[in-house]
């Protein structure tokens, strides 16, 4: 019998413990259930190994012309184990057509939010400059790149913003509304501008990233408790990343938040090449894997990296296993060994549950990462 798909994933583990065959054909998902039928390539994980919809880094920093923060998206991505990653600001009107050119050669898929400053990360201090901020360019390069532009980033914390305050956040809030609405993720830092100033701003579908923090100007009162701000925010529909990156996670600002019932809504990495390297993030499943020690299930993980992040990102075809979605999968294990996890702030936490990515399926076409490669659990 002539094969009727193109991949089917055996007996695999799903994040709720059932244990399913995924079938794709034609870079999309065709079923996921028992699956009789035949397939060109197959890859049995006998119930060992887990499937999810393909992981979403909702911010990372992968242009390689960027002269702070750069990376290469497949070494932030596939490598990883994530089908898809997100350029958090990199880039502004002034860089994003190369940007595109470049990502446009990955394997993984890659998406940019648009910094609101033309010139994107070339110094430290991009909006305290308010000239350039300029709103024509800005909707000009999103009309130019829909589809690859999928929102825009604000970073406003005093070493970026300087004596400007909420202005360029005020701004970046008109290019949002001149340009369909699109999801506004905003960095939070240092003060000033004070945290409430912030958040006030801000509507339902809006992006805090960095939200564990553990910075003066944190969601959280000198006391532990949730700011009053933050609360009617989160009412209001804003909501939480995690952005971990080489300055902006604490173990206790998470720990203290989520025993409030304070979860993020998306867990994503701010990795470039220093903090993959030298840590502390090393990878979005390293990042992920913090999060067991915190208390949230594989399910409540898996779920801000795949539904959470395409559903904040209005990414409609991803983040799900579900027939007529892209095919872009995530094969991974979950190994038990005592661990030791490191914060933003040299603080150390012991775990005994690790997040291994073995392949990625990306349209279909299954890639194995680094630590799939040097394992050799799978022979592809």
């Amino acid at each position: 019998m002539a094969p009727l798909y193109d991949l089917i994933i055996r007996q695999a583990k799903l994040p709720d413990g059932t244990l399913a065959d995924i079938a794709v054909q034609n870079g999309r998902i065709a079923v996921v259930g028992d699956v009789p039928a035949t397939a060109r390539r197959e890859i049995n994980l006998a119930g060992r190994y887990y499937a999810s919809a393909g992981w979403i880094d909702s911010h990372v920093h992968c242009y390689p012309s960027s002269p702070i923060y750069h990376d290469e998206p497949d070494k932030v991505g596939i490598a990883c184990g994530v089908t898809t990653v997100v350029d958090a600001g990199s880039t502004g009107a002034d860089a994003v057509d190369d940007f595109y050119q470049f990502a446009s050669r990955a394997k993984t898929r890659v998406y940019a939010l648009l910094n609101i400053a033309r010139t994107g990360i070339v110094t430290q201090d991009e909006l305290a400059d308010m000239a350039r901020i300029d709103k024509d360019l800005a909707g000009a390069a999103i009309a130019r790149h829909r589809g690859f532009v999928i929102g825009i980033k604000a970073r406003i914390s005093s070493s970026v913003v300087g004596a400007n305050g909420v202005a360029p956040l005020q701004r970046a809030k008109e290019i949002q509304r001149e340009n369909g609405n699109l999801p506004l993720m905003v960095h939070i830092g240092n003060n000033p501008p004070d945290l409430g100033r912030i958040v006030d701003l801000l509507g339902a579908g809006d992006i805090v990233t960095h939200c564990f923090n553990g910075k003066p100007n944190r969601i959280l009162t000198p006391a532990g408790e949730l700011r009053a701000s933050v609360r009617k925010a989160l009412r209001r529909g804003v909501r939480l990343d995690v952005g971990h990156g080489t300055a902006s996670f604490s173990f206790e600002v998470a720990r203290l938040a989520i025993a409030q019932g304070i979860y993020p809504y998306t867990i994503s990495s701010d990795i470039y090449c220093r903090n993959r390297i030298d840590g502390p993030v090393h990878s979005l499943a390293a990042v992920m894997a913090k999060f067991f020690t915190l208390g949230m299930t594989l399910a409540q993980v898996i779920d801000c990296v795949t539904l959470h992040a395409a559903d904040a990102l209005r990414l409609s075809q991803k983040g799900r296993l579900i027939p007529g979605c892209d095919a872009d999968i995530t094969l991974f294990d979950v190994r038990t060994a005592p661990c030791v996890f490191i914060d933003a702030e040299g603080n150390s936490v012991r775990g005994e549950q690790q997040l291994i990515p073995l392949a990625a399926v990306v349209a279909g076409v299954c890639l194995l990462t680094d630590e799939g490669k040097t394992s050799h659990v799978f022979d592809l």
